[in-house]
């Protein structure tokens, strides 16, 4: 690996975000920057380097965790603790635009380097934090995770069936919509706006707030005078229309039948045999849509997964396979998107990751290096301050 490596593509060229994050939410969404060409630089407490090197499993002893949400990141170690940390870090904030943390509210100004603390240096910089619940408000201080977010914004109660619990979803919904996604968003506003002010800022991202929006549809029905469609497994979209489920196939597979619109449904009904079943896409109560569901499982259950889903294709229908993890990388789909590669990291080994989701025609993002080994970049960095590195 080179002494000093840089992004050398992507819309992001120029940017240099210093990564204080840990866990899951900021460092996905840093990640998702530097893939973009940012240059970011990961920050971590020699003492407390992130907790999720530690997490399970491991491959040569490196965290899949670890390696699936730090690539195209440089590695520093620095310890904000010490006078000689935080004299160093206000170095780097001298050079860099951006600030990504992810502590408590108030944790970084009681340590000496919070946001008021690096503005008197640099006016620019901007501090992006990203918290459960956001910087003000009852539950400001208060510990949680993913779970605990999507249950206090009432989207987990939206999860599952009408007559079963609440169903903890499949991925972390509330730290990467609401947490990752988020951030990236907030970065480059801030950035947008710092161009036509120039002036930095500090925007608080709550990853409650965050996933918020994902309610909006459901929301609505409130609004709607429709509070009984706004419940668990009653929502159009979540499992309250029979033209808009998961169905079981013959071969103990699952599809997802998407026919929202009239012109799906309708093709579908036609197609199928079963014109009567048009009035189905608006069931009249529970009992009519209950007896809707049961027809079209018995329907799905006499053709297998690929059938159906040939189906779908030859007609224009939204018919789609619901797949296990290990069925995405055979997708023709995935694979012209190259939604997953395969990468290369010189103690890990070869392992599969995630693709870059955004496409751009004159600046490509693609993943510059993958994840670096924790303080790697130290030496590196330390050289491009004029600060020889400690023996």
């Amino acid at each position: 690996m080179p002494l000093t490596r840089k992004p050398t593509t992507g819309p992001l060229q120029g940017l240099r975000i210093l990564d204080l994050t840990r866990l899951l939410p900021g460092p996905l969404g840093t990640m998702l920057m530097a893939d973009m060409g940012a240059e970011v630089i990961k920050l971590e407490d020699p003492k407390a380097p992130d907790y999720v090197r530690q997490f399970p499993p491991h491959l040569n002893g490196e965290s899949v965790h670890y390696l699936a949400l730090n690539r195209s990141k440089r590695s520093m170690w620095l310890d904000i603790h010490t006078d000689e940390g935080r004299a160093l870090f206000f170095d780097l904030v001298r050079t860099a635009d951006v600030v990504v943390e992810q502590f408590r509210p108030g944790f970084l100004d009681k340590v000496g380097v919070g946001y008021e603390a690096a503005r008197a240096i640099n006016p620019k910089i901007i501090y992006v934090s990203v918290t459960g619940y956001g910087q003000t408000g009852p539950y400001a201080r208060s510990a949680g995770h993913d779970l605990n977010y999507t249950a206090a914004t009432g989207i987990l109660g939206l999860t599952g069936a009408a007559d079963g619990p609440p169903e903890p979803l499949g991925v972390q919904v509330a730290d990467i919509a609401g947490g990752s996604y988020m951030t990236v968003i907030a970065t480059l506003s801030a950035v947008l706006a710092r161009q036509q002010t120039g002036i930095g800022q500090h925007v608080d991202v709550a990853m409650t707030d965050g996933a918020m929006p994902l309610l909006s549809t459901v929301f609505a029905l409130l609004n709607g005078g429709n509070p009984d469609l706004a419940i668990r497994g009653q929502a159009p979209l979540s499992g309250g229309l029979p033209n808009y489920s998961v169905y079981p196939c013959q071969d103990g597979k699952w599809v997802a039948l998407g026919a929202l619109e009239a012109k799906f449904w309708l093709k579908f009904c036609q197609l199928t045999g079963h014109p009567d079943w048009e009035r189905f896409q608006t069931p009249a109560n529970d009992t009519e849509r209950s007896d809707a569901k049961r027809q079209l499982s018995d329907l799905f259950r006499t053709k297998a997964q690929s059938d159906w889903v040939s189906f779908g294709l030859n007609h224009d229908l939204p018919i789609s396979p619901v797949y296990d993890l290990t069925d995405l990388e055979a997708d023709p789909q995935i694979q012209a998107r190259r939604m997953i590669l395969t990468e290369e990291h010189p103690i890990a080994g070869t392992y599969r990751s995630i693709g870059v989701p955004l496409k751009f025609s004159e600046t490509p993002a693609v993943p510059a290096w993958p994840a670096p080994q924790t303080g790697e970049d130290t030496e590196a960095i330390l050289r491009e301050l004029g600060t020889p590195p400690t023996p």
